[in-house]
């Protein structure tokens, strides 16, 4: 059988002018990055403004297990099916980071047949966005340095600065650096570290910006420690992410219009793609198919109590991806173990299902749930989770995407367009703007994860009432906590109930308009495995990359 590298290798692409055309672009509304990528003018973003909008299909999943869900082919493959059913459709989703792709997780555009392309394009450095927000971020890194060094006029304290710089890799050694060893004066040297690209607010504010003046002015609120006035580094910050900020245009194995672009992590921040780019398509499709990060109780929450908060999008059906196995491993099962028949155990982690179901629920959206087919899935096993469903109400439908491409998930295509086309809009958000920050904690961890209550420290409770006090207690909070369990402890599975989500810390995203509450240990700056997946990864004699997947 073909990796998905090989199948990807061997489509045959449209020029990306075609893809375009398709989209209802004209040659001068779109810039091409060589034959089979293009950005979209934001020129002609801005004409858009008045042209009625599509449907959104918003692609979560249940707890994330190392079984794998398959929530990126099950956006591909839905979209595919959708434009095979005669539905005019796109798909918007995240760009890879370079840190998972060489490290554990390996390249995030889709697979088997249902993929974006160019797939090794995509993985590796695409059309430099990532690269651009790194450089835009140490950009105000070295302009705070710098300021101190020429005497400091803004009173900043070095000891609480709360800037890092970032790098788009998986890099252990960076977590904890002291920089500035050369003596300088003001402090120096002092303590410091790394973020990983994806991670950083820069990346939060530029998939939250609505157009280049709002980037510029959220660039602008950052805050970067505690001075008496401003860095002025957010011009030169937009400048130099002023071709980033315009959406990538690609296409799928099947020829469909795609929108990869942004890429912030699930945990310490929102988990989806551009505001720009999920806009744009619903201007240019009758149907959008989206995905956010994670599982729905971390990136759906977020993508709907932030993203559509602060948007006013709106989802009109919400597809829940599971598989057999996951569910498996959520009822005891080890890895090991998964390709034999345990209906008992199935029937255990199906609970996991059940919660996720409920929870979109609770935010008035109806759920789909996708059954991603794996080789070793009995019918037995795969009419328990269609029971299962049943009993919340709810269509499970079985797709075989990654081997059929569109044709694999035409069930779940029909079943998401009759549930979108009822819709009317509406969605009811978890929590109001006026409601303290801490009461906005409490409410998603009774609500989402079914804790009995927060755990707070007086500090944290402290600066909750800084941040009201400065102006931003109407801001969503993020909520940063592993994204294996409902709980803190990521050995947690199913769907656990009553525990204690303690909160550590909390951080102000004031550009990103957002508060960051950390429960348990989250790491912003990943280390590679033992074996990463950068070991297997080459170009061969004909100039072909190797072992990318």
């Amino acid at each position: 059988m073909k990796t998905s590298l090989e199948i990807a290798q061997d489509a045959e692409l449209k020029p990306i002018e075609e893809i375009a055309e398709r989209s209802g672009l004209l040659p001068e509304e779109f810039e091409p990055y060589g034959r089979h990528k293009a950005k979209v003018s934001l020129d002609y973003i801005r004409t858009l403004k008045e042209r009625p909008g599509g449907k959104l299909i918003l692609v979560t999943a249940i707890t994330p297990t190392p079984a794998g869900e398959g929530k990126t082919t099950t956006t591909v493959g839905l979209t595919d099916a959708l434009n095979r059913i005669g539905k005019k459709a796109m798909l918007c989703i995240r760009e890879p980071s370079l840190g998972p792709c060489f490290g554990m997780k390996g390249g995030a555009a889709g697979g088997g047949y249902a993929q974006v392309v160019p797939m090794a394009d995509i993985n590796l450095h695409f059309t430099g966005d990532l690269h651009a927000i790194g450089a835009a971020n140490n950009l105000l890194a070295a302009m705070i340095d710098n300021h101190i060094y020429w005497g400091n006029s803004l009173g900043i304290d070095p000891r609480r600065i709360t800037w890092r710089r970032a790098i788009d890799m998986n890099d252990r050694g960076l977590r904890h650096i002291v920089s500035s060893l050369g003596g300088v004066a003001n402090g120096f040297p002092r303590e410091d570290g790394f973020d990983i690209t994806v991670a950083s607010e820069i990346m939060a504010i530029f998939c939250l910006a609505r157009d280049l003046e709002d980037l510029k002015q959220r660039l602008a609120n950052i805050i970067v420690g505690y001075t008496r006035g401003q860095i002025n580094a957010h011009g030169a910050m937009t400048a130099l992410l002023k071709e980033a900020i315009a959406p990538n245009l690609v296409q799928t194995l099947e020829g469909t219009p795609a929108f990869v672009h942004g890429g912030p992590f699930a945990n310490i921040a929102h988990g989806c793609n551009s505001v720009l780019a999920t806009t744009t398509a619903l201007k240019l499709a009758d149907y959008v198919v989206t995905e956010c990060g994670f599982g729905a109780d971390l990136g759906g929450e977020k993508f709907l109590d932030i993203k559509c908060r602060k948007t006013g999008l709106r989802p009109d059906c919400v597809v829940l991806v599971a598989t057999v196995r996951a569910l498996k491993m959520h009822g005891g099962v080890k890895k090991e173990d998964l390709k034999a028949e345990n209906l008992q155990a199935l029937e255990a982690g199906t609970a996991n299902l059940r919660r996720h179901v409920e929870n979109v629920q609770k935010f008035g959206l109806t759920p789909v749930v996708s059954i991603n087919r794996f080789s070793a899935d009995t019918d037995a096993e795969i009419e328990l989770v269609k029971r299962a469903c049943a009993t919340l109400g709810v269509e499970a439908m079985l797709a075989d995407h990654w081997a059929e491409g569109g044709k694999g998930a035409l069930d779940v295509a029909r079943a998401v367009v009759k549930i979108a086309d009822k819709s009317k809009g509406e969605l009811r958000l978890l929590y109001p703007d006026d409601m303290p920050l801490i009461e906005k904690i409490r409410t998603i961890a009774k609500e989402i994860y079914r804790a009995k209550d927060i755990e707070v420290t007086k500090p944290v409770r402290e600066q909750l009432a800084q941040f009201e006090a400065m102006g931003y207690g109407n801001a969503p909070v993020c909520i940063a906590k592993t994204q294996y369990s409902f709980t803190t402890n990521a050995d947690a599975k199913g769907a656990p109930a009553d525990h204690v989500i303690p909160v550590r810390e909390v951080r102000l995203s004031a550009g990103a308009e957002f508060v960051v509450a950390i429960c348990g240990e989250i790491m912003t700056m990943p280390g590679l495995p033992k074996v990463p997946a950068a070991d297997h990864i080459d170009v061969n004699a004909e100039g072909r990359i190797v072992g990318l997947f």
